[in-house]
Formats: structure tokens, C-alpha cells, sequence
């Protein structure tokens, strides 16, 4: 099978605690072919969907880890599996992108998740298909309405509906003195649209994130712990990760969300949830593969290339 990987560049990837590289290792160990490309390298030209992707190389050297060879412009279709992998920010070029890609599927390409699924399934809003598993939210960028919802929940978080990591999350009560400065900020002055939840303080017992692949939960999560005082639990907001078995509750939210993700055609979804409450559902690039293997031995990677692998119609 060839695979195409489009991610950001593979200087910025931190092997040691990448998902996308596990995903790699895994695909390789198996013999599949590997390619690379970032979303730029895409284009459409003459009616055709083409990319400038290089054959990937996995060396096995932690510091010189791969080999990118024979860069070539070649049709979409030319591979089995295109894989979504680029960070957010969901920026205008990533819109474009997953446009490109809904062409590209009207072609037969098969692309993981979908371009409609990243389109339509935005990290933040995607939970209010869910009503029954959240904690109070609101979203708006009246900042009146939201310094209200903070007074009415006492303790809230506000966070951008386009980010990852923690990033731009704040954490905020009605006597806060710097309230309203920080809702000038998030809202770029009323123009931009965010969302404010309940604080849930079982936070300090981790935001734990669950792996759904091909609609079935993996049995254990990366609770991510916040450290040092901080609200965040985010691996890249300095959060610790200890791996867990599935509580009851978290499989019932899972069995609650998969038949939603299916349907959508999302392969692969990370589910957060902080206490009973589930707060994000994350379609563009999951993480935490390499933290539970490596706590657990599960080999998640395997998990994620099987479905992958049947998806495609090569298992």
C-alpha cells in the first residue's frame, strides 16, 4: 500500500512522543510505501489534483531519522491513502486544504479523516452534538454574554475555537481584575467567536484523551495531569500524561460519540474528558499513541494501520 502522509515538516516532528511518527513506524514495519508532503505541496492543475511528495525513508538514527528522496509532482490518485495529519490552527489555507481534499475524494482518493469531516467537525463545537455530555457552554463573541456566563458559573474557561496545546486558554471568575481585558483579547474586540465552559475541577485529576479509532474506543487513556499550579493539562502546556484503563464513564461517552464519527467518516478521533464531561473531540491530528505505548505496551500505532489497512481494503 502507498501512503501519504501531509503534515507539518518532518524537522519540527519530536520522534520520541510523536503520533504521527508511530503511525510511520508502524505503516513501514508492515512494508507499506511512505511518502511525505505539507498542504502546500497540493494543487490542482489541468483538472487534476497533483502533489510534490517525496519517497520517506524511516533510517532508524534518533538524530538523522529519515530520508526524503526523489521529490515528484504525481496525481492524488497515484496513492492508497492520503493521512491528515498537520496541526491546527484550522487557518484559512487548512480550510483550503480540506477542499482540495473533497475533490480529490470525488476522484476515489481515499483521504483519513475526510476533508467534509474537518470541514464540518470543528475540535471545540463538534461537542455540542452531544448536549448530554458537556458541562454549562456558551459560545458567542458578545463579550456582555460572556462576562454573564462567567458570573452565572462563578468559574469558567474560555478558550478560541481554532486552537490546540492550550493555547490562548484562560481560565477566569466574575472578581477577576483583568476580566475584561481578557475578553477584549480572546474576542479581538467582539470580532471573533469563542467558547466559555464551566470550570470542572476534576481537572486536577487529569483532561484525559481517548483514542476512538474506526469507532472503537482504545482501552486505555493519557489522563494529562496540570503541573506547578497550572489550569492546563495539555502535554504542551507542561501537563503530565499517565496512561489509564477506560472507566466505565469514558465508555460510555466513546459509545455515545463512535456512531456520530462513523457516520462522518472519521477513522480516528481523540475525545477529551475531564471528569464525566466531555469537552473537545479532536479530528485533525490525535495525539498521545506514544505515551500509551509506551506506559502500556499497547501498540496503538498497530491499532490505527489495521483500520487504516481495512479502510483501503488491503487488511
Amino acid at each position: 500500500m502507498r501512503i501519504l502522509f501531509i503534515a507539518d515538516p518532518l524537522e519540527s516532528f519530536k520522534i520520541y512522543k510523536d503520533s504521527t511518527f508511530a503511525m510511520m513506524e508502524e505503516a513501514a514495519s508492515r512494508g507499506h510505501a511512505l511518502s511525505f508532503a505539507e498542504p502546500g505541496d497540493i494543487s490542482l492543475e489541468g483538472g487534476r489534483l497533483l502533489v510534490d511528495a517525496c519517497n520517506l525513508t524511516l533510517t532508524g538514527d534518533k538524530a538523522d531519522w529519515y530520508r526524503c528522496d526523489n521529490k515528484l509532482r504525481q496525481p492524488l490518485a497515484a496513492f492508497n491513502a492520503v493521512v491528515m495529519r498537520k496541526d491546527p490552527p484550522f487557518d484559512l489555507e487548512y480550510l483550503y486544504t480540506t477542499q482540495l481534499f473533497s475533490l480529490a475524494e470525488k476522484e476515489g482518493v481515499k483521504v483519513f479523516n475526510s476533508g467534509q469531516a474537518l470541514r464540518d467537525f470543528n475540535e471545540k463545537l463538534a461537542i455540542l452534538n452531544f448536549p448530554e455530555l458537556i458541562a454549562p457552554t456558551l459560545v458567542s463573541c458578545d463579550m456582555a454574554r460572556l462576562k454573564a456566563f462567567v458570573r452565572l458559573q462563578q468559574d469558567a474557561i474560555l478558550k478560541p475555537l481554532d486552537g490546540m496545546g492550550g493555547s490562548s486558554i484562560f481560565r477566569v471568575t466574575p472578581d477577576d481584575p483583568n476580566l475584561n481585558v481578557i475578553l477584549e483579547s480572546i474576542t479581538h474586540e467582539g470580532a471573533r467567536t469563542v467558547m466559555a465552559q464551566r470550570y470542572i475541577p476534576e481537572i486536577r485529576d487529569g483532561d484525559k484523551r481517548i483514542l476512538v479509532i474506526d469507532g472503537v474506543p482504545v482501552d486505555y487513556a493519557l489522563a494529562r495531569i496540570p503541573q506547578g499550579g497550572e489550569t492546563r493539562g495539555n502535554l504542551a502546556a507542561g501537563g503530565r500524561g499517565e496512561a489509564r484503563p477506560l472507566s466505565a464513564r469514558d465508555r460510555e461517552i466513546a459509545a455515545a460519540v463512535a456512531p456520530e464519527l462513523k457516520r462522518r467518516g472519521i477513522l480516528l478521533a481523540g475525545l477529551d474528558v475531564i471528569g464525566s464531561y466531555l469537552t473537545e473531540v479532536n479530528v485533525t491530528s490525535p495525539t498521545c499513541f506514544r505515551e500509551i505505548m509506551d506506559q502500556t505496551g499497547l501498540n496503538v500505532a498497530g491499532l490505527f494501520i489495521d483500520a487504516l489497512e481495512r479502510a483501503v481494503g488491503t487488511a
